[in-house]
């Protein structure tokens, strides 16, 4: 009897020991999990500068491609020379698209390799635009914008991509600084001249032409096409940066952006090809 005793007991504790053993490591499985583990687990991360009139299909694109690469995707948005600007002082960031490529030329010249793949994505021109019903009777006669009569508040070419085509139309018909004299203000970029025709703050501006086929803005301008021999289209070329940490995300965005399916979203947004 005393021998079975001790083996009761033995096996007691042995139970006790095993209870406590699978305790710990339940514990230390549901604790804080390692940095290591953490890093592991963080999604993936996309940084994206995108000049303003292209936010809207750059946004729709970036959906997809975060559900079905499970990454998360930040467009940081604004005038296309500031965009330039914050590449290059920050060195970070994955792709760029600027609502000019003559940006793409300034990156050649002073800033060679910063972008290592381009793809064309799509097209965009400017034109006038004035307040809706064109209650002026304004018509696409360029020196309109030097009449003292009527409110002109044009892009700065140093800021944004509407700026320099601004300037360069302005300039190839010979009246750049007679408009800018005449101007109320420059702006940063294309949402402010949008916002300065809905406020009522301008008769008349000029804009790239998808800022005014959007919902919330054809309601409140009309727009006016611009001779053909002023106002080009311009290419819309989304270029993959060398900082980018994940360039193999980055190329799918860019393979989707130019896909049939991509060029619906553009078109869509006003945008074309």
């Amino acid at each position: 009897m005393p021998c079975l005793k001790k083996m009761s007991l033995s096996v007691k504790l042995i139970a006790v020991r095993a209870v406590t053993l699978i305790l710990i490591l339940t514990l230390f499985s549901c604790g804080p999990k390692s940095d290591e583990t953490q890093r592991t687990e963080k999604k993936r991360q996309l940084l994206i500068y995108c000049g303003i009139t292209m936010l809207r299909p750059m946004a729709e694109i970036a959906k997809i491609i975060e559900i079905q690469e499970n990454c998360k995707i930040i467009i940081t948005k604004g005038g296309s020379g500031n965009l330039l600007k914050s590449i290059i002082h920050n060195k970070t960031g994955d792709l760029y698209l600027p609502g000019s490529d003559s940006y793409y030329k300034t990156i050649n010249e002073k800033h060679k390799g910063l972008v290592i793949e381009t793809k064309l994505v799509g097209h965009n021109k400017a034109a006038i635009m004035v307040q809706n019903n064109n209650p002026n009777n304004i018509t696409n006669d360029l020196t309109l914008l030097t009449d003292k009569h009527f409110g002109v508040v044009i892009g700065n070419p140093d800021s944004g991509s509407i700026g320099k085509e601004t300037k360069k139309i302005l300039t190839k018909k010979g009246i750049f600084e007679a408009v800018v004299k005449n101007a109320m203000h420059l702006t940063t970029d294309s949402k402010d001249l949008v916002r300065v025709l809905k406020n009522k703050k301008a008769d008349i501006v000029i804009n790239w032409y998808a800022a005014s086929t959007w919902d919330n803005n054809s309601d409140f301008m009309d727009t006016i096409q611009i001779d053909p021999e002023y106002s080009k289209k311009k290419k819309l070329i989304l270029g993959l940066l060398k900082y980018s940490n994940h360039p193999d995300i980055a190329k799918k965005f860019m393979e989707l952006a130019i896909s049939e399916k991509g060029k619906d979203i553009f078109k869509k947004h006003g945008l074309f090809f």
